[in-house]
């Protein structure tokens, strides 16, 4: 199946590792051309060199207001147009409601949500039809996921201004999508699995409820990531889709 992604142009951030750079790796793959984003620039740059010469890496924290319009206008400048975006972003630090910090707080509101509003406004003053921007957001959209209380507050809303983003921008012929993942094997789910004390037993668990009996692997969250923002998905928008094995019950 052709996705149709061949010579089209995207931003995706985050993508120096984990799920970032696994959608990249197989945007690539099928013939897109990528600015890739990481706070350090020397691995941008390294992530870039993996994905191929149609990849150029940017130093650019998803916090910093003046973001989005540099790395919207690097695409122009390098590839001659600019066709989406996925926001992807580093999961906040974990904890309970009673040991996070205010400061913790803030710090992933700029992050995980503002900064991801920011770019996603600036996408979609520069987008025309066809366009497309995702978010990398967490099955916490859906249910609590114990321990990880910043993101089970942020991930939802962001959900929403998602949903309410793709109705606005329906009528320009835009899309607008999340993806949910849940027990990828990336290194920051092993991180997670390692706060237990037992990260062997904490994975076996985890398994033990996906219908599915396994973690995923980024490869298949690339390539879900990747029909989404292709053309060949081009009448789904507002979609939140879990890639999680099966691990939500709920329809």
């Amino acid at each position: 199946m052709d996705l149709g992604l061949k010579d089209r142009v995207y931003v995706v951030t985050g993508a120096t590792r984990g799920l970032g750079f696994a959608a990249a790796r197989e945007l690539a793959a099928d013939g897109a051309k990528l600015v890739v984003t990481g706070r350090d620039a020397a691995r941008a740059e390294e992530a870039a060199a993996a994905l191929g010469p149609n990849a150029v890496g940017i130093a650019a924290d998803n916090a910093d207001p003046g973001a989005a319009e540099r790395l919207i206008a690097t695409a122009k400048e390098r590839f001659g147009r600019f066709d989406g975006i996925l926001i992807s972003v580093g999961g906040p630090a974990p904890g309970s409601a009673a040991d996070t910090t205010d400061a913790q707080w803030a710090d992933a509101f700029e992050a995980v949500f503002l900064g991801a509003v920011r770019l996603a406004r600036a996408a979609a003053a520069e987008l025309g039809e066809g366009g497309v921007i995702g978010f990398v957001l967490s099955g916490s959209v859906h249910e609590p996921i114990p321990g990880l209380t910043i993101s089970n507050g942020l991930r939802p809303g962001l959900a929403g201004f998602a949903k309410s983003l793709s109705v606005e921008l329906g009528p320009r012929g835009i899309r607008v999508l999340g993806l949910l993942p849940a027990r990828i094997d990336t290194d920051r789910v092993r991180e997670l699995d390692a706060l237990s004390g037992d990260a062997a037993a904490a994975r076996t668990a985890n398994e033990a409820h996906i219908p599915l009996r396994r973690y995923g692997t980024p490869e298949e969250f690339g390539r879900a990531a990747a029909f989404l923002l292709s053309p060949a998905a081009s009448y789904l928008t507002g979609i939140m889709l879990p890639v999680d094995g099966g691990f939500r019950r709920g329809f």
